[in-house]
């Protein structure tokens, strides 16, 4: 359903990009695309009495990351009730005119739309989103006429908080280096929501939702509708994700790949557009502080060290230029592309589980 008054001009910004663009590649096309089955964890097992069962929950977290760099959790702590009343209020947000969102400085004026840096169509996402620092969260002043949305919000960030640490301490556990570990400078004023909406796309098989990219982050936890339109790569190509109304898509980000040496793997993934419905999505994106230090433990390190800031100004400046991030890449120390393959399979061969201690 699009709800003209609210939607952003979209349109109109994507035809004047195809309208100037002097070099793009090829049109997208839709082809129909194989439905994958992310594995499926039950975090109810990280409670057990049982610490074979809880090392065996652990276990499939990790190999997860892994072997897909993907997974869904169920049972997560995040009621389903908390849940409805978030997309309820998120879409109310959304469905405000698009002059209010774009202009009334709501939620801490994060309001995007589009791709402003976009310089051809394929590098064109047709959404909208807010991108919430989780230190603006509870900032009554963020909300202007949305005041219901506060208090929803304030308790679904704090929740996804809680869940990506714990999921981020059994991957950092697992590779033995918790003590040293650089999740330990996880940072509030670096992590955010991100509340996204996609609207019904009238040239649906040409356009992306959301264009093609890995995260910047540590690990990014979504909690998506039923409508669909994920994809990932998978085994060198695209596969969609079905929906799952129990559970929430955990993904691996750059930052979590670089300091696992490529244990864990950061995969590309987009979002397709939907020709009639309209699809709303959130992402709690888990981040460290900018000075934090990102380096591998695992010898021969693939990649050189970095900071999150160092990496988060590489990528932008690769936006600002070419459109595209370039991401890990550009961090790549000399000669490692011959030991990515073998530094892996290693790294994995010595992967252990350790005791998980029963949650309270």
């Amino acid at each position: 359903m699009v709800h003209s008054d609210s939607d952003p001009p979209l349109l109109n910004h994507y035809g004047t990009l195809l309208c100037h663009s002097t070099q793009c590649d090829e049109p997208q096309t839709r082809v129909t695309m194989e439905e994958c089955q992310l594995p499926l964890i039950d975090l109810c097992d990280l409670g057990s009495d049982d610490e074979m069962v809880r090392r065996a929950c652990a276990a499939a977290i990790c190999k997860a990351s892994s072997e897909w760099g993907f997974f869904q959790v169920v049972n997560h702590g995040i009621s389903s009730q908390l849940v409805d009343k978030m997309r309820s209020e998120q879409v109310k947000l959304f469905r405000a005119p698009f002059e209010t969102k774009a202009t009334s400085g709501l939620l801490n004026n994060s309001y995007r739309w589009g791709s402003p840096r976009a310089t051809c169509p394929n590098q064109f996402s047709w959404s909208e989103a807010y991108h919430v620092p989780l230190t603006k969260v509870s900032d009554e002043a963020c909300y202007g006429d949305f005041k219901s949305l506060r208090e929803v919000m304030t308790c679904f960030a704090a929740a996804m908080s809680e869940l990506s640490r714990l999921l981020a301490g059994i991957l950092t556990e697992n590779l033995g280096h918790w003590k040293q570990a650089s999740i330990s400078n996880i940072c509030d004023e670096t992590c955010f929501l991100r509340l996204n909406h996609y609207p019904a796309c009238p040239i649906s098989p040409e356009i992306f939702g959301l264009v093609p990219h890995t995260d910047s982050d540590f690990l990014t936890i979504l909690c998506q509708d039923q409508v669909g339109g994920l994809q990932l790569m998978k085994d060198s190509k695209w596969v969609t994700v079905k929906p799952n109304k129990d559970a929430l898509i955990v993904n691996i980000g750059d930052l979590f790949q670089a300091w696992s040496n490529d244990v864990y793997k950061s995969v590309e993934h987009k979002v397709v557009s939907n020709a009639t419905t309209d699809r709303y999505s959130i992402a709690y994106f888990l981040c460290p502080s900018y000075d934090s230090l990102i380096e591998s433990f695992v010898k021969p390190s693939i990649y050189r060290r970095f900071t999150f800031r160092e990496y988060r100004e590489q990528v932008q400046e690769d936006v600002r230029k070419t459109g595209y991030k370039v991401g890990l890449p550009r961090f790549l120390l000399k000669g490692s592309e011959d030991l990515t393959t073998t530094t892996t399979t290693e790294s994995n061969t010595r992967l252990y589980i350790p005791s998980i201690t029963a949650k309270s």
